[in-house]
């Protein structure tokens, strides 16, 4: 019993890991290149556009796909490594 308690808390730990890491890459592309750090980023085009532009419109969609993508797989690892899996 206590060491299914440990399992289900390790298995608790490192889920709420992944959601944080896959949080701050969301708010770094989102909100760090997209809006904060754009005056920086004006300077560098990619396909016509600034290179913060481009973060805003196109490349938060791509790393939201990514970080979806990213989870996913993560999770279907720590189901397996914690015995879980469907």
């Amino acid at each position: 019993m206590d060491t299914d308690k440990n399992n289900a808390a390790a298995y608790w730990k490192a889920n709420v890991r992944l959601i944080l890491g896959s949080l701050f890459v969301w708010a770094l592309v989102s909100y760090g290149f997209a809006i904060i750090l754009r005056p920086m980023l004006a300077g560098i085009n990619v396909g016509g556009a600034d290179l913060g532009f481009w973060f805003a419109q196109q490349g938060a969609i791509i790393t939201f796909i990514a970080i979806i993508f990213h989870y996913a797989w993560r999770m279907n690892k720590l189901d397996k490594e914690f015995g879980v899996e469907e």
